[in-house]
Parts: structure tokens; C-alpha cells; sequence
């Protein structure tokens, strides 16, 4: 199995698994770190330049001193380990919003995007929630109006992973014991507090993304969350959309061989199993 590199990237910890064609680098959701990706590249590793990293405050990154851009962020790091070569960006809920604010905002910098239930700068706010998420919400308020990070912790697990229509545990053994151990150190660094706002409203401007998308969610996710990836789906010209059955918002966690032929399947890799 090939191995990763750690990368020098400057203040970010980031890692590349060696190989053949354009690099992808792979944006983790904002109750993860880098460790996220890892079943995932490990199934595609050799068939592609991958790069994983963790954001400030996440994961082995530092956290910052002071406001931060989370596109300026990746641009470093694109400028220390690529170049002015192009990428893809495989962008998970909050990585995905920085992939697409970085494809509106750089284009000549992204030759494609996966993006997997993300969140969307400049996207209208749900109405309503359904039921199940509304629950799980009003425990997650109580939790941390109480300052109770373990039950935050818990219930956040239930929301993002098992999905708020399904039963708590329904992802159990690495998985879960991964994410609780990535959203502990994350509710206890509250990195998101740092980063800064870039104006980018992509809800508008995806009509004039002019590079290859895929759109992809669990089909168990937020009903709120699937209905905003079709309708992101609907917004960007010639993008593709796939659910992915049995999973949640993060079927990478739950299936990584499953998240690893969507994206050799976007980006035109071998592939799993590929000589």
C-alpha cells in the first residue's frame, strides 16, 4: 500500500500519497480533520497525486492567532505543494463551501469539483426543519447553553453520522470512535470562531462555474442538506448529481471504497482495482 508524505505546507499539516495525473486535494467537513480522507485515499492511493490537510485549529494544524480566510488558506497551500498546476478539490459540507468560494473566486487554480453535501456561501437558510433534525437540534442548543461537550459531542455524532432519521449507533466500531475523537479537540478549539468571512456568494455565482462538478450526499443526510445539494446540483451547468445509499453526511466515514469510486468515477482516475 503506498504510503503518505508529510508535505512542508507551512503552518498547515498536510500529507500527499504519490502518483500519476492531476493532484486532488481533499477539503474535510467542520466536525472532521484530514484523518477523515484517509480510508478514502487509501483505496485510491497510486492512482493519483492526493493531498489531504488539516485547517487551522483542526486536526495537527495550529490554531490561528487571529481572523483567517479558509480560501486564502488553501491558495498557500496550493502555491507550496503544486504550484500554479490546477486541481481538483473534493470538498466535504464546509470544505465543500471552500472549494466552490475558491472555484468562483480562482478558477484559473480548479480543474474540477466533488463536492459531498456542502455548504454553500450564500445559500438561502432552511424555512423548516423536519422533525427528527428539529429534535436533535433543541438537544444540541440545551447542550451548549449547559457547556456539556460530551453530550454535544454525542449528539452531534448521532446528527452528522448516523443521520437524524436514523437510530443513534446505527454507524458503530472505527468510524465512530474516529469522528468522536476528531469533534472532541474541535469543540474544545472552536477554530471556526477565527475564520473570516470572503464575500464570495456562490449560490449566485455557480451559474458560471465553468469546470467538471459532481454534486454527491447521503441519502440518509439532512432532508434540508439533500434538498440544497439538487437544487446546487440544478444551479451549475452540466453538473452531475449522485446519492449515495445507506449513508449519511459523511459516507466517507461510513463506506470509503463507496466515496472512493465516486471520485475516481468524477475525476477520471483508474480507480479502485485499476492495474
Amino acid at each position: 500500500m503506498t504510503q503518505p508524505q508529510r508535505i512542508d505546507a507551512g503552518s498547515l499539516a498536510a500529507e500527499l500519497w504519490p502518483g500519476d495525473g492531476p493532484p486532488l486535494v481533499f477539503l474535510h467537513a467542520g466536525v472532521c480533520d484530514r484523518r477523515a480522507w484517509k480510508g478514502t485515499v487509501d483505496v485510491l492511493a497510486g492512482q493519483g497525486r492526493l493531498i489531504t490537510y488539516d485547517r487551522p485549529g483542526f486536526g495537527d494544524s495550529p490554531a490561528a492567532t487571529g481572523p483567517h480566510s479558509d480560501v486564502d488558506d488553501l491558495l498557500r497551500l496550493l502555491d507550496e505543494t503544486v504550484g500554479d498546476e490546477p486541481v481538483w478539490l473534493v470538498g466535504s459540507s464546509r470544505g465543500g463551501r471552500i472549494a466552490v468560494d475558491t472555484a468562483v473566486g480562482h478558477p484559473q487554480r480548479v480543474r474540477g469539483l466533488v463536492l459531498l453535501a456542502p455548504s454553500v456561501s450564500g445559500a438561502p437558510s432552511a424555512e423548516t426543519l423536519d422533525p427528527d433534525t428539529e429534535r436533535l437540534a433543541d438537544l444540541l442548543d440545551d447542550a451548549e447553553t449547559a457547556g456539556d461537550l460530551a453530550e454535544q459531542n454525542r449528539l452531534e455524532a448521532w446528527l452528522w453520522l448516523d443521520g437524524p432519521r436514523g437510530p443513534e449507533g446505527r454507524v458503530t466500531g472505527a468510524a465512530r470512535e474516529l469522528l468522536l475523537a476528531m469533534n472532541e479537540a474541535i469543540l474544545r478549539e472552536a477554530p471556526e470562531e477565527t475564520v473570516t468571512d470572503d464575500g464570495v456568494d456562490a449560490w449566485q455565482r455557480a451559474r458560471d462555474l465553468d469546470v467538471p462538478v459532481t454534486v454527491g450526499w447521503g441519502e440518509l443526510d439532512l432532508p434540508h442538506l439533500v434538498d440544497r445539494c439538487r437544487h446546487l446540483a440544478a444551479r451549475i451547468p452540466g453538473a452531475h448529481e449522485v446519492a449515495l445509499p445507506g449513508t449519511a453526511h459523511l459516507p466517507y466515514l461510513e463506506d470509503p471504497a463507496l466515496v472512493a469510486d465516486l471520485v475516481a468515477v468524477a475525476t477520471g482516475l483508474p480507480g479502485p482495482g485499476a492495474p
